[in-house]
């Protein structure tokens, strides 16, 4: 039998008032779950912190919407799923998002237009953009109580389609479409990075900048911390893996094979063809060598998985520069970078971080950065 209640859900208070969600009627929302996410936001500072990033140069005696509010109205609707802002233009006036964006529901005091919140989005200049994208930095830092011994940072890149003649939109053909190249950075599955990026670059580009500012601002909080990056053979650049050998920051990337690569692995990959014949059931061997590309500037560890099935042969290289077992370097550490591909999905496919379809491309950049807000959030 059903066990019926009348406790009323609490919330924090806004403006002295109390906030509770109950079923007697009143002013309706089919969004109450933004309640939720205002808790969060007041509990981590996300938004309170993007506010004091951004410069509002607005003269307050003119306008009716603050910034943070407006921040609040457009990343707590992207958490929501309304990635558009066409999507504001009814959203505006729902009583639970008023509340999210800290303001007392009043239908006659609505939350900031699409129009508003466009001019918003296309006053963002560079300068503006890197602090505020610092401030992703900083939560996660803020969100550790205790120092931790070890981060693996996985970087990856992938195709955000454009629509149209936008600035910085190229023909790419490893998606065979117009669209951005942006690069992501995990630790896990908290989002560190989403930088928007022309797609006639290399995939790498940018890749060691960004580990620089990443590691002076992690080791200036846990100077004790010991940082590994992990990638595909797109991030096997010599003046990447130079870097971190001189400042200390371990590396497993994928490295493409060559005829050099195979047959220095040929007695591995003989032997796992050997086991197959005899056995018909899979091989998979690991070995290790020390092995420079003519562009490298010194020799490094290389793994070889050299693997054969009913396919045929399969071998693959990692470059390595943190010691372990072969296998276990590539089972347990290599492998678990697939994990970051679905967290990318997680941002493009449910939080709509392709939605960049501003002409301005510093536009379409505050527009993943809010969209990353609102994974963090989430």
């Amino acid at each position: 039998m059903t066990d019926c209640n009348s406790n009323h859900l609490p919330f924090s208070r806004i403006q002295g008032k109390n906030v509770v969600a109950d079923f007697q009627g009143g002013r309706l929302t089919t969004d109450a779950g933004v309640l939720l996410l205002r808790e969060v936001v007041q509990r981590t500072g996300l938004i309170k912190a993007l506010d004091a990033a951004i410069p509002d140069p607005r003269k307050p005696e003119l306008i009716t919407h603050d910034q943070h509010t407006m921040l609040a109205q457009r990343i707590i609707a992207i958490a929501s799923g309304y990635e558009d802002l066409n999507d504001h233009q009814t959203l505006r006036d729902d009583p639970a998002l008023q509340l999210a964006a800290e303001k007392l529901p009043d239908q006659d005091a609505p939350l900031a237009s699409p129009p508003t919140l466009c001019r918003l989005e296309n006053r963002i200049d560079r300068k503006t953009l890197l602090r505020a994208c610092e401030v992703l930095v900083d939560r996660f830092i803020a969100a550790h109580s205790e120092p931790p011994e070890a981060l693996v940072l996985d970087f990856d890149a992938t195709d955000d389609p454009t629509h149209g003649k936008q600035e910085g939109q190229f023909f790419h053909g490893y998606y065979d479409h117009y669209c951005f190249l942006p690069l992501y950075v995990f630790c896990g599955d908290e989002l560190l990075v989403a930088y928007l990026r022309p797609s006639k670059i290399d995939g790498a580009k940018h890749t060691r900048a960004l580990l620089k500012l990443l590691a002076g601002k992690l080791r200036a909080a846990w100077p004790e911390v010991k940082i590994t990056i992990r990638g595909d053979s797109g991030f096997c650049r010599w003046r990447l893996m130079r870097w971190c050998d001189s400042h200390g920051i371990g590396y497993v990337l994928g490295l493409a094979k060559n005829s050099v690569l195979e047959a220095m692995a040929h007695d591995q990959t003989a032997r796992a063809e050997r086991q197959f014949r005899r056995t018909g059931e899979p091989q998979r061997l690991f070995a290790s060598f020390s092995y420079a590309a003519k562009t490298w500037d010194r020799r490094r560890r290389v793994i070889v998985k050299a693997e054969h099935n009913a396919q045929g042969p399969n071998p693959r290289f990692l470059v390595v520069s943190v010691p372990g077992d072969p296998q276990e370097l590539y089972d347990d550490v290599y492998c678990q970078r697939g994990e970051m591909e679905n967290r990318i999905k997680e941002q493009q496919l449910d939080l709509l971080a392709d939605r960049t379809s501003c002409h301005r491309f510093l536009a379409d950049q505050f527009r993943l950065l809010l969209s990353s807000a609102a994974y963090v959030l989430v």
